[in-house]
């Protein structure tokens, strides 16, 4: 869960990887993985769709125990609102969703109004879609 993500996990980051255009996006989730590289784009086994990664720099070191590194990744399930706009999450965000607008390196990122359900997105107002109000 994005909760708990500790600052101290995301200090060894350099760089964000998009792995698709994240303009329309009203949250994504965010989760550490244990990976065998730092910079390479890591492997995904969740249902969905892996968003983006972060690159660790070379100061980051392999744990003794499994040779792996802790890397922060950034993924949509099937059933979130980019998907399903009126679905479970039309007006509300999974816990390990954030503002994909509010990350940036070494930086957790945050929920906003737009990633909890508020202001429609541009996208959902093209799809012609609108939130209920609350």
């Amino acid at each position: 869960m994005s909760a708990l993500i500790e600052p101290a996990d995301l200090t060894h980051e350099t760089e964000l990887v998009w792995l698709e255009d994240i303009t329309d996006l009203d949250y994504v989730r965010q989760s550490l993985d244990r990976v065998s590289s730092r910079r390479r784009q890591p492997p995904y086994h969740r249902d969905g769709r892996l968003v983006g990664y972060a690159i660790l720099g070379s100061t980051a070191k392999a744990s003794r125990a499994s040779g792996t590194h802790l890397r922060r990744v950034f993924w949509l399930a099937p059933h979130d609102r980019d998907q399903q706009p009126a679905g479970l999450y039309a007006t509300a965000a999974p816990s390990e969703a954030v503002d994909p607008r509010t990350l940036q390196p070494g930086v957790k990122g945050y929920k906003t109004e737009r990633s909890e359900g508020g202001p429609a997105s541009d996208a959902m107002r093209e799809m012609g879609i609108t939130l209920p109000k609350a």
